[in-house]
């Protein structure tokens, strides 16, 4: 995603009035979920960036393959952003132990942390965001859970500073 500076100004500006929750909920109810079973294979999905302070809101649509070779799991992700801008991304994860998985993308500063505990994954990381006005450095905490066979979905609170700023909401099915 890029997002100009000007509107991490605004957002900034309305930080006070920012909800304080910095990480998503638990699921009230969930299927049994892995990090593999969300990603392997390929999936689409829509989603949504919200910062409503500062009256954000971008909508985008993404294709994801995901493969598995031993304990790495490499998912390319293709986004297209309402306002016509294309990205290419790749996760890689690599198992650390049971339950457990370090990621990097492009973007992200330092190690992804992923934490599976069978009804809900937690991903946590960190990524710089070019746009032509610099780099933003945001803050995610995810929680990915199953409500159906057919639907996984992603929230994640959005932070900067360690003051969340926005939200994201990526639902994702099998293609």
């Amino acid at each position: 995603m890029t997002f100009s500076r000007r509107s991490f100004l605004t957002l900034a500006a309305g930080l006070p009035l920012a909800a304080c929750a910095t990480v998503p909920p638990s699921p009230s109810r969930a299927l049994p979920i892995t990090l593999v079973d969300a990603f392997q294979g390929r999936t689409r999905g829509t989603g949504v960036f919200r910062a409503p302070l500062a009256g954000i809101e971008r909508r985008f649509t993404a294709d994801l393959v995901g493969r598995v070779r031993r304990d790495r799991l490499t998912v390319v992700e293709d986004f297209r952003y309402d306002d016509g801008q294309e990205d290419r991304l790749t996760w890689v994860f690599i198992r650390t132990g049971p339950g457990t998985w370090d990621g990097r993308r492009e973007d992200t500063v330092g190690p992804a942390t992923v934490v599976e505990d069978g009804r809900e994954i937690r991903l946590t990381y960190q990524a710089d965001f070019r746009s032509t006005e610099g780099v933003t450095r945001l803050g995610f905490a995810d929680v990915i859970y199953r409500p159906s066979p057919d639907l996984v979905v992603n929230d994640a609170v959005v932070t900067r500073w360690g003051l969340p700023v926005g939200t994201v909401r990526f639902e994702l099915r099998r293609a």
